[in-house]
């Protein structure tokens, strides 16, 4: 996250998100499969989610791409060293500077027909670093 973003997540978050964000936590934390669901219900950006979250001191969990939010290691992504070709070369087109955003590798697992959990395996294997995330995580 920016400095400039991450300066927007600690003004008070919306009212109704925030009560929105607080209704929907699991075990005192926010899930990323809801909080994009709380931004698509919301008809915003999921980093205003994020941002939200961040404001009210909430910690999000259970990356979809399995790099952040779980127990008890934190992270569940393995690195995948053999996957195949045409996945591979697609994750590799869109890398810059060694990185991918998040909403690409979404992008591809859906065109692949594959889990985000998948492309984020191959992504550990190649070295291939997950920036920016649609939650402002990282």
């Amino acid at each position: 996250m920016s400095l400039q973003e991450k300066e927007k997540s600690t003004q008070k978050p919306d009212p109704a998100l925030a009560a929105e964000i607080n209704q929907r936590l699991r075990d005192g934390m926010l899930p990323c499969a809801v909080a994009h669901d709380i931004a698509k219900d919301q008809q915003i950006d999921p980093l205003k989610v994020g941002q939200a979250a961040d404001a009210l001191e909430i910690s999000l969990s259970k990356c979809q791409l399995g790099l952040f939010g779980y127990k008890p290691d934190k992270k569940i992504v393995k690195a995948e060293t053999d996957p195949p070709a045409d996945l591979l070369a697609a994750i590799q087109a869109a890398v810059q500077d060694g990185k991918v955003p998040c909403s690409v590798l979404w992008e591809i697992a859906d065109q692949f027909k594959v889990s985000r959990l998948n492309v984020s395996n191959v992504c550990e294997g190649q070295g291939i670093k997950v920036k920016p995330c649609q939650l402002g995580a990282f």
